[in-house]
């Protein structure tokens, strides 16, 4: 007997989230699902079957969404110490679903919206591909509508191939481990992560915030039976409706236009007596867009702050020069993997913050939606990454730690297909959320001699003259090629949202100072090389300068502390993660403030004594 998740999705969707997509009613789709890994000989020979509809998955096993199949598995010290000696593997999903197929007369779509699925995701819905995603942190969306059975029975079925088990330095998790949607919107409506807000200007009477309105027109695909009649018979010109509301719920501002089926536009709102976002007191406001006569709505939060950067002063919030205390962060929660529920991230952010924590740096990759909303509501700065590896690899051990020679797995081999469409999407997806301070491009891409190789690593003319990373290597890519890309991605993120800087995480600043890199970006963070900040800030007077990944001795916050013009730090880490392990049986990195459990550390004690404001005492044994 096949498994069914009755649905009645046209009926009673019921709305939990709209600002996943920006469009259409939500619903999570996260039971029900059957889980089979596809490792064995048998398994393999059977996989390309476990698309179709009629494939028999009586005896899969039942899961619930968000799930990591690899932290269930045993460690083994053939494994690769970068994922914590976890396997990956391959493995396939699947879903039965009751979608009845909307009439002519009342055409909807239907979407499936995955947040992320590690990694290089197909998706099938009755045996169709609807499309691959390499990344798997990324999310996206398909539509479904075309595929639909009319009897309502509908499978989804999703191949994950993470057989490259060691592409990550750290613990990435394997499956479908973040939140899975199904949208219904009408075929008109808002476009996909197309509603957003800028704040204009502010003072204490007033502020004007910019709204932008995309819509989108389904009817203008090609081969969608009914499109071309429905067309014609629909308007070409609608009404949006755009409305603030405060926290008590009463309208603050709110304003109609008329915008096209496809079509952008930006409007301005006036809001009297704002309320800001701070640290100490993060105030939201609700966005809501309603667009007529095709009935769609998206709603957002807003949170009214201004940015500063300078050289010289360094960073300041709503007018307010500070210093950032931040921390680095990964996906996983120890024996919870990559598959982490909002409850325990939002334990671990207020316990951070208790630390005197105001900050925290995605390393190295844009993460679950939800915990950019509980930085939002509990008041967190954000810096969102993009990657950690772009044109070429880095080194990993592939089996253990520090044997044999290191291999080359990684995201490197879909970098120029997907990279843009990739760090567009982090932007657009998230440059709603206020906590977003910084938008990173990479990590450490610029790691001397992994690959990329510069003559000034044959000394800088500065004083170091002795070679520096086993000297320059001219076999290895020109460093050079770091500049150009960086141009490229930081103009992509620029073109979407203009009112956030771009940054990145130098790992070899002596090297990239000899490129175009550093004068691609708007702010620099420099990775553990506080010796530099007095010098370049001396040499580069324009450049905005942080330390981006940092250790927690004391020198290295004192070089923060004691120059006005390095705005802040991000220590590496805030929470032990897996992965990034040492010689067998380690699990991962005890470099965090907070352990795998979340629990305070001696050195989360000793950085609240540097960091919080409040009285700090902590006595220990040994």
């Amino acid at each position: 007997m096949k498994r069914l998740l009755p649905l009645l999705l046209l009926l009673t969707l019921v709305i939990e989230t709209q600002a996943q997509v920006s469009f259409g009613k939500a619903e999570r789709l996260n039971d029900g699902w059957l889980f089979l890994r596809a490792d064995s000989a048998w398994n393999i020979q059977e996989s390309p079957r476990m698309k179709n509809n009629d494939y028999d998955d009586s005896r899969w096993r039942k899961v619930t969404l968000p799930h990591d199949w690899g932290v269930e598995l045993p460690m083994s010290p053939d494994k690769g110490s970068c994922q914590g000696y976890l396997p990956g593997g391959i493995a396939w999903y699947r879903l039965h679903l009751n979608v009845p197929k909307a009439p002519l007369s009342s055409p909807q779509r239907v979407f499936i919206y995955f947040e992320g699925v590690y990694h290089q995701a197909e998706v099938y819905f009755n045996g169709h591909l609807l499309g691959k995603r390499p990344s798997g942190f990324a999310s996206f969306l398909y539509d479904i509508t075309p595929h639909i059975h009319a009897d309502g029975n509908n499978v989804v079925a999703v191949r994950v191939d993470h057989s490259e088990e060691n592409d990550s330095r750290w613990y990435t998790g394997s499956g479908i481990y973040r939140n899975v949607w199904l949208i219904t919107a009408p075929e008109v409506h808002l476009a996909q992560w197309g509603t957003a807000w800028r704040l204009k200007s502010i003072n204490n009477k007033k502020a004007e915030v910019e709204v932008d309105i995309e819509t989108t027109d389904e009817r203008l695909r090609i081969g969608d039976a009914g499109s071309e009649l429905r067309s014609n018979q629909q308007p070409t010109t609608l009404e949006a409706t755009v409305s603030l509301t405060d926290e008590k719920g009463q309208v603050v501002a709110t304003k109609k236009t008329n915008i096209g089926t496809q079509q952008k536009k930006t409007i301005t709102l006036s809001i009297t007596n704002p309320k800001r976002w701070t640290l100490d007191k993060p105030y939201l406001y609700t966005l809501k867009t309603e667009l007529a006569p095709f009935s769609d709505a998206s709603t957002v939060r807003v949170g009214l702050r201004t940015l500063e950067f300078s050289p010289d002063k360094g960073f300041a919030l709503n007018g307010q020069w500070m210093k950032v205390k931040g921390v680095c962060l990964h996906d996983d929660a120890g024996v919870l993997g990559t598959a982490v529920p909002k409850a325990v991230w939002k334990r671990r952010i207020v316990e951070l913050k208790k630390m005197g924590v105001n900050a925290i740096r995605m390393s190295h990759n844009p993460h679950a939606p939800e915990l950019y909303d509980l930085c939002d509501e509990l008041g967190m700065l954000v810096m969102d990454e993009a990657s950690d590896e772009w044109e070429f690899p880095k080194r990993k051990w592939l089996k253990g730690w520090n044997q044999g020679v290191p291999g080359f797995q990684g995201t490197y081999s879909y970098f120029e297909e997907w990279i843009e469409r990739d760090v567009a999407d982090m932007v657009r997806r998230d440059r709603c959320h206020p906590s977003i301070f910084l938008w990173s491009i990479g990590n450490e891409v610029d790691y001397p001699n992994d690959p990329y190789s510069h003559p000034v690593l044959d000394g800088d003319g500065s004083g170091f003259t002795q070679p520096m990373y086993g000297g320059y290597k001219p076999e290895q890519p020109n460093a050079e090629r770091i500049g150009r890309i960086a141009q490229r991605l930081a103009k992509i993120v620029k073109e979407i949202d203009p009112s956030r800087p771009t940054t990145g995480a130098l790992a070899g600043v002596v090297m990239s100072n000899e490129t175009a890199y550093p004068g691609a970006i708007d702010v620099v963070g420099y990775n553990y090389t506080e010796s530099r900040y007095d010098r370049d800030h001396q040499k580069y007077p324009k450049r905005i300068i942080y330390g981006s990944e940092n250790r927690h001795d004391l020198p290295a916050w004192k070089a923060v502390r004691d120059n006005q013009h390095i705005f802040g730090q991000f220590l590496w880490t805030g929470i032990d993660y897996l992965g990034e392990s040492g010689v067998w049986p380690a699990r991962g990195s005890s470099a965090g403030l907070l352990d795998l459990a979340g629990q305070r550390k001696p050195l989360g004690w000793y950085r609240a004594a540097l960091w919080s404001e409040a009285p700090t005492c902590y006595i220990g044994t040994n």
